[in-house]
């Protein structure tokens, strides 16, 4: 059962972790990311957006239980000699001689060949030990699985963007990536009154996660709090555990709305995608238009 305290393997990659991870950057004060280590939590995302206090934290905990967590840190680097310098800044940020994972972020393609051997030297080098790819291209992912340089997949999925339920968990291969995903209340969309239907409840913080993690496919979600009551939300959901069947359709029935509320926002999204595909060499295309 994912959605409980109970460790899980990620896969191939044979990380364990609790199944929910805190990404830094959102505001929950460090003080409160160690209360969630202590509770349990052990899987921490330092992204591209890095808030010092919740660095500060990692470091402290790093100094005392290095080896109980799994620290991921990304790399938005487009040529292979930004992937070494860039994780190393982070490790120096952090007081830390490795990350658990290198995330290569935002390929919506796979990353060329001289990427990926940067990344491998990277690990071979021991200042990482597993590789991770993030992707907004769902095509793309079972490509991806099929690398065996490659351990995990950060995929954006939520109940109003169930579309990886269709278009990748079906066609990952028996021995697959750890699937971590991210996005799990669509921007906080669906828990926005505004955007869901009259009649049908409105979900929690509490509920989104759930709803993610009652999915077998799914190993691990991350959470971005702003502050201590929604870190109380997302640990909530471990002690809830799996939603029912009639629980995971009513998510189902509102994300669907929530999902065709908010077309602007997808919109503006594609102009990012874009702009992202441009720099990593694959022109400026949209996702739909990668093929």
């Amino acid at each position: 059962m994912l959605t409980s305290w109970s460790s899980v393997r990620l896969n191939r990659s044979d990380l364990e972790v609790a199944p929910l991870g805190l990404a830094s950057g959102y505001g929950v004060s460090g003080r409160d990311v160690e209360r969630a280590f202590e509770r349990g939590v052990n899987f921490f995302y330092w992204g591209s957006l890095r808030s010092a206090d919740f660095g500060a934290a990692l470091k402290r905990l790093g100094a005392r239980d290095r080896a109980r967590m799994k620290v991921v840190v990304q790399s938005y680097a487009r040529w292979p000699s930004g992937i070494g310098k860039s994780l190393d800044k982070a490790l120096r940020e952090l007081g830390f001689d490795y990350a658990d994972v290198l995330l290569l972020g935002w390929w919506n393609l796979p990353p060329r060949a001289s990427i990926l051997d940067a990344a491998a030297e990277v690990i071979r080098s021991g200042r990482a030990r597993k590789l991770m790819i993030s992707c907004h291209h769902r095509p793309t992912f079972p490509a991806l699985a099929r690398d065996p340089r490659v351990d995990l997949l950060m995929i954006r999925y939520n109940a109003a963007h169930p579309g990886a339920e269709r278009d990748v968990f079906p066609h990952l291969p028996a021995e697959r990536p750890g699937i971590v995903t991210y996005t799990t209340t669509s921007w906080g969309q669906l828990l926005d009154r505004a955007l869901v239907p009259q009649g049908e409840r409105l979900p929690t913080a509490t509920d989104c996660y759930r709803f993610v993690l009652s999915n077998p496919d799914v190993n691990a979600c991350w959470a971005g709090p702003r502050d201590a009551g929604q870190l109380d939300q997302a640990l909530a959901a471990l002690d809830a555990g799996p939603m029912s069947e009639e629980e995971l359709a009513w998510m189902r029935r509102v994300g669907a709305v929530v999902r065709d509320r908010t077309k602007l926002r997808a919109r503006g999204m594609g102009v990012a995608d874009r702009l992202m595909n441009a720099i990593s060499g694959f022109g400026f295309r949209s996702t739909a238009e990668l093929g």
